[in-house]
């Protein structure tokens, strides 16, 4: 692992919405947005500049005002998911983990605008080598200049064939919901990557480079991957180099309301609201079904998508009225996207990443 790193920086920002505030709108409304950081946010103005390197033919500097002004803006809704989101039910249901203890809320979806990295990149021109070699070629993204926990910068990277996709739709965003991006979010300029974890979406980003190399970040090399069930804090060293970093999520739902332990009246009919979101996995966009089960899934019952997905990148909102016993009882969510079906038996891992067991909503106490 790399050496020791001391961060004095302060306190870095990292919060959630509660799930049940989230799904009153289909666009998340800016109070809601997740904040996740591992240092500072900085605070840059339309002087920020983005630096394009590595294996181009012409490097550049890019001003705010030029990504803004000298290629198509592209508009892209989709959905951004922390890494960790929903690892408290990891940690409660399976075992400990590490990291920060996020509930269902460090999710959210957004329109966001920006240029496409491919023009960015066609307009500096890759070398021969890299245009022929993409599916094993890397692009890049770091926010330089600003200490982390535990490296001196945030970088990650995805592979250059992702980059240069046209439907992949990774864009550098400069907008959030047609309003400039905001230092809480990234701005003036971060990553965004659709159809994968959060972490690779740099904020704030000021260098791209093409390379034959995965970023060597600490972010990138050591954190945000599925450890497989044996990797422990004390062996963790011996997996790392071995398990490739984390990109798509898997297809995931989580239920807003009720919330866990409250009490709830059935209506004249029987039946109770149950309301909640759902999230593809990976490219595999958009949500086709949700289900929920009051029955420790016995029986499932499809519930309404109340918001069409205008994007395969999107979140669905959801609802349904069900009709459970009264008494305590927990009332459970799965979803499905194009590929998959949400997995009841979500594996462990030592970081808590990329945990879809079935949404649920605990110590309901159903009473007429």
């Amino acid at each position: 692992m790399n050496a020791p790193h001391e961060y004095t920086g302060p306190e870095p920002v990292n919060w959630e919405s509660k799930a049940e505030e989230l799904v009153q709108s289909f666009i998340t409304e800016e109070k809601n947005v997740f904040r996740r950081n591992h240092g500072e946010i900085p605070q840059l103005g339309d002087e920020h500049i983005v630096r394009i390197d590595g294996a181009v033919s012409n490097p550049i500097n890019l001003t705010i005002h030029e990504l803004a002004n000298k290629f198509k803006q592209a508009t892209i809704t989709s959905a951004l998911q922390c890494a960790g989101n929903r690892r408290h039910t990891m940690r409660t249901e399976l075992h400990e983990v590490q990291g920060i203890d996020w509930f269902d809320g460090a999710v959210m979806n957004g329109v966001w605008t920006g240029p496409r990295i491919r023009d960015v990149l066609l307009k500096v021109g890759l070398d021969q080598k890299a245009q022929e070699e993409m599916g094993s070629w890397h692009v890049q993204f770091a926010c330089l200049g600003f200490d982390c926990q535990d490296d001196s910068y945030y970088g990650s990277s995805i592979s250059l064939a992702r980059a240069m996709d046209y439907g992949k739709d990774a864009i550098l965003a400069l907008q959030l919901n047609g309003k400039p991006l905001l230092a809480d979010f990234g701005g003036p300029v971060r990553v965004l990557i659709p159809g994968v974890c959060g972490a690779r979406s740099v904020k704030w980003v000021s260098q791209i480079t093409v390379t034959d190399q995965s970023s060597p970040n600490f972010y990138q090399t050591f954190d945000y991957k599925v450890l497989p069930p044996e990797a422990t804090g004390e062996n963790a060293h011996l997996f790392w180099d071995k398990v490739p970093p984390l990109m798509g999520l898997p297809v995931n739902s989580a239920i807003a309301l009720p919330r866990n332990g409250s009490t709830v009246h059935r209506d004249i009919d029987g039946l109770i609201e149950v309301k909640g979101y759902a999230v593809p996995g990976g490219d595999n966009g958009p949500i086709t079904k949700v289900e929920i089960s009051v029955d420790d899934g016995n029986s499932w019952q499809e519930a309404q998508i109340t918001c069409p997905s205008p994007s395969r990148w999107c979140w669905s909102l959801w609802q349904a009225r069900v009709s459970p016993n009264p008494g305590k009882v927990t009332i459970l969510s799965r979803a499905h996207d194009q590929r998959d079906m949400q997995d009841g038996n979500s594996v462990w891992n030592l970081r808590g990443v990329a945990y879809s067991g079935y949404g649920q909503a605990k110590d309901i106490h159903i009473v007429e």
